[in-house]
């Protein structure tokens, strides 16, 4: 062959436009962006960006952070700002004309974005389905009109796309191959210079700020009421952002007789190797399971987004916590607005811990969802993109082979 003939046969760069949600996006779309590339070595991806992404050499047009919004009345004060920004996107991509347009999680915010794009003659995706399953499940119809694919990170949630005519792919969690399936605690206590004969409780409060700081208070209130019952028992706080951080301190400063809590910037996982965990729902209560740590999960919104949930009777599934949701039963306690009191929370995982049958019965059945969520998920994904963008696994490497 030629050289003429090799330069025509190698396909142009992948383009993939990106706009990921807040720190699980970033987490996300970095996993993702380093399995396109094993795939697609010259891949251009733009967008909106965390910090992990643009070290994967995404082109940041805005922060990932902007996005961190949670709620449906917290949203209100936002919506200038992020209907701007959406507007500008807009423009931005139908300009640049990637192969492929892929939203992470941020649903709200994504899935008008990727109508409009979809509209235009651009292929989009949606990579972690919204809760359409547990909440407004009218929703789905919308979402089968502005995605050409639905990346699936739990189970369920593709067969109950299929059953609505929507084309989704269960590709597993990333944080499932991430995080190994027997953890070694000693070594992450070692990291950290813990005392490897003093018990641990790791608080994790999330990574938006506003649920930061709904959750701080309760959270070191919960502290406070272990350290009554169990003096000398160490506390650490892994924060996601030093925002998060900010927020966090600023808030245990209000909370009477709040014993010493180690704060740190990032090390989650290592701070999960606690003796047990209280979390807020979401990807930090799944990497809690993933770790194979007893926890007590909680989920405080604001008053209003509380009242709407309720009136409007929106939510259609039994727990909200993602190891109950797997489990399809009640495996760990959670919490929800009010109830969400120290003492409650406090109480509920020194229980946890005292039944040590229990925590037999966590830990096994923990690890069966971990190994049902190990799938490759960012290899799946991404070849689930490329088949999206038209860009087959198979036509790729031959390809490179060529250019090689």
């Amino acid at each position: 062959m030629s050289a003429v003939d090799v330069r025509t046969a190698v396909a142009p760069p992948l383009r993939v436009g990106i706009v990921a949600g807040e720190h699980s996006g970033d987490q996300l779309g970095a996993a993702l962006i380093a399995a396109l590339r094993e795939r697609a070595p010259a891949v251009e991806c733009f967008g909106v960006a965390g910090p992990k992404m643009i070290a994967q050499g995404c082109e940041a047009w805005a922060r990932s952070e902007e996005l961190a919004v949670m709620g449906l009345t917290e949203v209100l004060r936002h919506l200038p700002r992020l209907l701007r920004l959406r507007s500008g996107l807009r423009r931005r991509f139908a300009a640049a004309r990637p192969d492929v347009f892929v939203g992470i999680d941020a649903p709200e915010f994504n899935l008008p974005l990727a109508r409009q794009l979809k509209a235009a003659g651009i292929r989009t995706a949606q990579y972690v389905s919204p809760q359409v399953w547990a909440w407004r499940q009218g929703r789905v119809r919308t979402i089968g009109g502005a995605c050409d694919l639905v990346l699936c990170l739990l189970p369920f949630e593709s067969e109950f796309y299929r059953r609505h005519g929507v084309r989704a792919e269960f590709v597993g969690h990333p944080l499932a191959d991430e995080i190994p399936l027997v953890v070694d605690r000693e070594a992450a206590r070692r990291a950290l210079g813990l005392d490897p004969l003093t018990p641990v409780v790791a608080l994790l409060p999330g990574s938006r700020i506003g649920e930061v700081s709904r959750l701080a208070a309760p959270f070191a209130a919960a502290a406070a009421r272990i350290a009554t019952r169990r003096p000398g028992w160490q506390f650490l706080a892994p924060m996601a952002s030093p925002a998060a951080r900010e927020a966090f301190v600023r808030e245990i400063a209000q909370v009477p007789d709040v014993p010493a809590i180690r704060v740190l910037d990032g090390q989650a996982q290592r701070a999960l190797a606690a003796e047990g965990v209280i979390v807020a729902s979401g990807t930090a209560a799944l990497e809690t399971l993933l770790t194979g740590r007893p926890m007590v999960v909680a989920y405080r919104v604001s008053a209003a987004t509380a009242f709407l949930l309720r009136t409007l009777k929106l939510v259609k599934v039994p727990y909200f916590s993602q190891p109950n949701l797997l489990a399809g039963r009640r495996l760990v306690p959670e919490f929800f607005q009010e109830q969400v009191q120290g003492a409650a929370l406090g109480d509920a995982l020194l229980q946890e811990l005292e039944d040590h049958d229990h925590v037999r019965e966590l830990v096994d059945a923990f690890a069966d969802i971990h190994r049902s969520l190990r799938r490759g998920g960012a290899a799946r994904a991404a070849a689930a993109i490329l088949e999206c963008a038209g860009r087959a696994t198979g036509a790729l490497a031959t390809g490179r082979e060529a250019g090689g």
